[in-house]
C-alpha cells in the first residue's frame, strides 16, 4: 500500500499542471482501489466543484457544483471526515445532478482532502454493487487524501498563478519585517553551478591555474569593496560575513581545493563546479540546520569564481524602478551589490532567519520573506508582488483594489510612523503618571549606533549569539570586548543587559555543530555555557573588561531551569572577577546579574532566585513555547503558538506579582512586548520595563502616554476569565475602540 500511495502522489506531483494533476489522480485512484469510478471536487469559494472524474460523465467536469451545505460530497467536507454508505440513495443529504451520468453508482466513499485545518476538496470513490466499504478501503483512501493536500494544495496556486485568474497568497517566515510592492525577479545567481568534466592536457595546467588565480583576485577585490562599504557604515559584523568568505578563497581553504583539482587535470571551471558541488552535498545532507544553510556560502562563493572565469565583466543590475528578488536562497554579496533604490524585498524558496543573507537583509532594513515554498517554479518573473513580511505573506498578482489598499496602507504607515518619531524623544508615561521604562533589543551593531535617537531608556536585550554566528571560529577575548564595549558606548551611559551565549534550539553556530532530536529542550543556552568553561570565561571576561562604569553593564543568564545553574554560573563570574583583578591590579566593575524565566519551572523558584540575582527578564516566545508545548518554528503547529493564551497571561503575572514580594527587579523581552495590545496587558500586570525591537518603540511609546494604566488593571481582570487567545484579543480591541485608538493599533 506504501508504494502506491507513493506512486499516486508523486504523479500529481510531478504533473504538467492542475488539471492533468488530477486526472492522473482520479485515474490511478480507480485502479488502485479496483473501484467503478473515483472523482475529485475542488473547494471554490464555498463551492465543491466536480474537477476531475475517471466514471462519471466527463462534460459534468467543472459544472457539477454544490455548497458544503448540501450533497453527499459537501457532507464529508462539512463534518471533515470519512463518508461511507451502502446505498448513497438512501441517505437523506443524497443530491443527484443528472448531468454526472452516475445513476448506476449506489457504494459511496468520500474523504475530505485538509491543508492545515482547511478543507481545499474531497475525493470520492463509487461502485455499482451495494456495499460498505471495508476498513482497508477507508484507510487507504484518508491516507492518500491526507498526503495530497500539500501536493494539491500547492498545484492549485501554481495553476491560478498561470492563469493570473485572481490574487494567491504564499506563507513564508519572516526574515527581515516590512512591506513591499512590486514585480518579481527570479534570480538564481549569474552562473549556474553544473557537474563539468572538462579534461585538460599536462601542459596547460599552469594556465588554468593562472586563469584561476586571476578569477580568485577579481572575486577578493569585489568582497573587499563590499567589505570596506560596511566598514564605513561602522557594521562590523556584516563585514565579518565578507571577511568569511575571503577566508574561503584562502589557498588553505576551497580556493587549494580549487587548484588541487586543476593539477588532477580537470579545467578550471570544472575544477570550481566539482569542488563547490562535492561540498554542497556534504553540508546538505548534515542533520544541523545552520550547517546546511552554509552550503549555500559555497553556492555563492563558487558561482563568484565561475562568473569571473567566463563572464569577467562586473554584473550590472539595469531595471527602471525597484524589483522583488526571488531566489532559492539570500545572496548576501547579491544584496549589497545590488543597488538599494532598486531593491524593494526578497523571497526565497530555502535558508532560515539566521541565514548570512537574512542577517544582512535585516541590517538593511530590506523586507524578506524565506521558506516561501515552490515560488520559483509558480511563474512569478515579472508578476506584480506584495511582500507583506510583518505577516508572513506573499501576494503574487494581487487585484487593483488589493495594490491601492496596500498603497494607502504604506501612505498611512508613514505618516503615522512620522507622528510617533515626533515624540519619540518624551518619557513614557501613562495618563495616571506611571512610569514605563521601554527598551530595545539589539544584535546587530549596526542596530544600536546611537540608543537616544531611538528614544529607547537603554538595551534590555544583546543577543551576544549574534557575533558568534558571523564569525567562522569562536571569537577571541580581544574580539569580544571590541564588539561589546561598541554596544556599551553606543549607549551613551544606558543600562545594557548582556546576555550571555544563547545558542542551540534555533540558533546553532556553524563551526560548533550540535545535532539533536529536540533542539528546544536539548543541549542550548547556560547549559552549553556551563559544560564548555573554557569558552563561558573568556566571554565573561570580556563582558567585564569591556565596561567602563559599575551601574551600566548587566548580564542577564539565558536558559536557567535550575538554581544549581544560577550558583556555578555565579561562580564562574566570580572567577572571572578575580582573575582580572590579579592580572591588570585595578578595580574591575561587577554587574548586576539577572536570569531569563523562560522554562517554566522557574517560575515556581523565584523567591530562591531572589536571593542569588538581581533582577529578572521574561523571555515571552520561549516560556509560550513550553508552557504551550508548541515549537514556534514549526510551520505545522504554529496557529498554536499564542503569547495572548490566558494560560500563557496568567503565568506573566504570577511572575510580576511574585518578583514585587520577593523585592526582585523584572523586565520582559520577548516580541509580546512590542505588540501594542500585548504592551497594553503587560502595563496592567505591572510591568514597567518592557523590551522590544527598535521598529516597535516609537508605536508603544504613543500608545502608553494614552491610557490608563488603572483603567487596564480592570480590563485586566476581565481578560484573565476569558477561555482563549482570540477572545483576549477581542476585548482588548473593545478597549482600543473605546478610546478612539485604533489608529495607532490597526
Amino acid at each position: 500500500m506504501i508504494k502506491t500511495l507513493r506512486d499516486i502522489t508523486q504523479a500529481v506531483a510531478t504533473a504538467s499542471d492542475f488539471g492533468h494533476a488530477l486526472a492522473s489522480l482520479v485515474t490511478q485512484t480507480k485502479l488502485a482501489m479496483q473501484t467503478q469510478c473515483c472523482s475529485v471536487y475542488i473547494l471554490e469559494q464555498q463551492q465543491l466543484v466536480l474537477s476531475a472524474t475517471d466514471g462519471l460523465s466527463p462534460d459534468a467536469i467543472g459544472k457539477v457544483a454544490m455548497p458544503v451545505t448540501q450533497g453527499l460530497v459537501g457532507l464529508a467536507a462539512q463534518r471533515e471526515e470519512l463518508v461511507n454508505l451502502a446505498d448513497a440513495r438512501t441517505h437523506p443529504r443524497f443530491k443527484l445532478f443528472p448531468g454526472a451520468k452516475e445513476d448506476e453508482y449506489r457504494a459511496f466513499l468520500a474523504a475530505p482532502i485538509i491543508y492545515q485545518k482547511v478543507v481545499v476538496g474531497v475525493i470520492v470513490v463509487q461502485q455499482p454493487q451495494a456495499r460498505q466499504f471495508d476498513e482497508g478501503e477507508e484507510a487507504f483512501l484518508m491516507t492518500l487524501a491526507a498526503q495530497l493536500a500539500v501536493v494539491i494544495k500547492s498545484l492549485k496556486y501554481k495553476d491560478s498563478i498561470d492563469s493570473a485568474a485572481h490574487q494567491v497568497v504564499y506563507k513564508g517566515t519572516p526574515a527581515s519585517s516590512g512591506i513591499a510592492i512590486a514585480k518579481g525577479v527570479v534570480f538564481g545567481g549569474a552562473i549556474a553551478l553544473e557537474q563539468q568534466d572538462v579534461a585538460i592536457k599536462p601542459d596547460a595546467v599552469n594556465a588554468e591555474i593562472a586563469r584561476l588565480k586571476l578569477a580568485k583576485e577579481a572575486c577578493m577585490e569585489e568582497l573587499s569593496s563590499l567589505s570596506q562599504r560596511f566598514e564605513q557604515e561602522s557594521a562590523a559584523d556584516v563585514v565579518s560575513i565578507f571577511n568569511a568568505f575571503q577566508l574561503l578563497l584562502d589557498e588553505h581553504s576551497l580556493g587549494g581545493e580549487y587548484i588541487n583539482e586543476i593539477n588532477q587535470g580537470w579545467q578550471a571551471e570544472s575544477a570550481v563546479s566539482r569542488v563547490s558541488l562535492r561540498y554542497i552535498a556534504q553540508f546538505e545532507q548534515m542533520d544541523d540546520p545552520y550547517l546546511q544553510q552554509r552550503a549555500s556560502d559555497i553556492r555563492e562563493l563558487g558561482q563568484k569564481v565561475l562568473k569571473q572565469l567566463i563572464e569577467p565583466e562586473q554584473l550590472q543590475f539595469e531595471y527602471n524602478e525597484p524589483v522583488i528578488i526571488l531566489a532559492k536562497e539570500i545572496d548576501a554579496s547579491l544584496l549589497v551589490a545590488f543597488p538599494r533604490n532598486k531593491l524593494a524585498g526578497v523571497v526565497t524558496e530555502q535558508g532560515g532567519v539566521n541565514a548570512h543573507g537574512a542577517i544582512l537583509a535585516r541590517a538593511m532594513g530590506i523586507p524578506a520573506l524565506v521558506g516561501v515554498e515552490q515560488i520559483l517554479s509558480a511563474g512569478t518573473e515579472q508578476q506584480l508582488l506584495i511582500v507583506n513580511a510583518n505577516r508572513g505573506e506573499l501576494l503574487v498578482s494581487p487585484s487593483n483594489s488589493v495594490v491601492d489598499e496596500y498603497r494607502a496602507l504604506l501612505t498611512a504607515d508613514i505618516q503615522k510612523q512620522q507622528a510617533f518619531e515626533s515624540e519619540i524623544n518624551q518619557p513614557t508615561v501613562t495618563i495616571d503618571g506611571q512610569r514605563i521604562e521601554l527598551l530595545m533589543n539589539a544584535g546587530l551593531i549596526s542596530g544600536v549606533e546611537n540608543v537616544s535617537t531611538h528614544g529607547a531608556d537603554g538595551i534590555g536585550l544583546y543577543r551576544s549569539e549574534i557575533p558568534f554566528m558571523l564569525q567562522q571560529r569562536f571569537p577571541s577575548e580581544l574580539e569580544q570586548i571590541s564588539v561589546y564595549r561598541t554596544i556599551l558606548q553606543a549607549a551613551q551611559g544606558k543600562t545594557v543587559v548582556m546576555r550571555t551565549l544563547d545558542v542551540g534550539g534555533d540558533k546553532p553556530l556553524p563551526y560548533f555543530p550540535i545535532n539533536e532530536d529536540n533542539p528546544f529542550l536539548g543541549w542550548r543556552g547556560i547549559r552549553l555555557s556551563l559544560d564548555h568553561p573554557e569558552l563561558f570565561l573568556v566571554q565573561l571576561r570580556a563582558m567585564l573588561q569591556a565596561a567602563d562604569e559599575c551601574q551600566q553593564l548587566h548580564i542577564l543568564l539565558p536558559m536557567v531551569s535550575n538554581l544549581a545553574e544560577v550558583d556555578a554560573a555565579l561562580g564562574y563570574l566570580e572567577q572571572a572577577y578575580q582573575e582580572l583583578t590579579q592580572e591588570l591590579n585595578i578595580e574591575i566593575c561587577k554587574p548586576k546579574i539577572g536570569v531569563m524565566l523562560e522554562v517554566p519551572a522557574l517560575l515556581f523558584q523565584l523567591q530562591d532566585v531572589a536571593q542569588r540575582v538581581d533582577f529578572v527578564s521574561v523571555g515571552s516566545n520561549d516560556l509560550t513555547q513550553y508552557l504551550l508545548a508548541v515549537d514556534r518554528n514549526n510551520p505545522s503547529v504554529s496557529t498554536l503558538f499564542d503569547s495572548f493564551h490566558p494560560g500563557v497571561l496568567r503565568a506573566l503575572k504570577r511572575a510580576v506579582e511574585d518578583c514585587r514580594l520577593y523585592d526582585l527587579d523584572i523586565s520582559i523581552c520577548g516580541e509580546l512586548a512590542g505588540e501594542p495590545l500585548g504592551a497594553l496587558l503587560l502595563v496592567a500586570m505591572g510591568y514597567h520595563k518592557l523590551s522590544m525591537n527598535q521598529a516597535s518603540l516609537a508605536r508603544v511609546n504613543y500608545l502608553l502616554r494614552r491610557v490608563n494604566q488603572h483603567e487596564l488593571q480592570g480590563v485586566l481582570k476581565q481578560v484573565m476569565m476569558l477561555a482563549n487567545g482570540h477572545q483576549v484579543r477581542e476585548t482588548m480591541m473593545a478597549f482600543i475602540r473605546k478610546h478612539e485608538l485604533c489608529h495607532i493599533v490597526d
